[in-house]
């Protein structure tokens, strides 16, 4: 997150940090971010820097990432927001997991429709235009017991 938050602020960009008090003790903060916002959690973190979004994107990570990452999946599928969400899949990096929604939509845990919540490019400036470009369904979230 450094990496990327640097390389924003190189090119002057804006770079807002949330990060929860507990993370600031043990000096992890990043104090060069034009703006640093400082919760009591990892829950208000999360509620925070989705209110804060226009979108997400996943780059290559690991439990932090997916767990961020399939939360706000989560509430783009229960329609409580309409942010597009997309991943960075370099070098295939995220291939297993994007079978793994496969295989979900395969074995009616999750509908087609919703698995096209995930936006996925191996090239960021694709990846961007295809969140810019994304129009998310409305439907509803469980599936029918007669469905199969």
């Amino acid at each position: 997150m450094g990496i990327v938050a640097d390389a924003a602020l190189a090119q002057d960009g804006e770079v807002i940090g949330v990060i929860p008090q507990a993370l600031v003790d043990k000096e992890l903060a990043h104090r060069g971010v034009s703006d640093l916002r400082i919760v009591k959690s990892m829950h208000e973190r999360k509620a925070l820097m989705a209110d804060l979004s226009d979108g997400f994107i996943a780059l290559p990570g690991g439990f932090g990432t997916l767990d961020e990452f399939c939360e706000v999946l989560t509430w783009a599928q229960l329609g409580l927001h309409r942010k597009p969400c997309g991943l960075l899949n370099v070098e295939g990096f995220y291939d297993a997991f994007l079978s793994q929604l496969d295989r979900a939509v395969k074995d009616h845990f999750l509908r087609p429709e919703h698995r096209s919540l995930v936006v996925t490019e191996r090239d960021p400036g694709r990846l961007l235009d295809c969140l810019l470009q994304f129009c998310p369904p409305r439907i509803h979230k469980w599936i029918d017991r007669d469905e199969t």
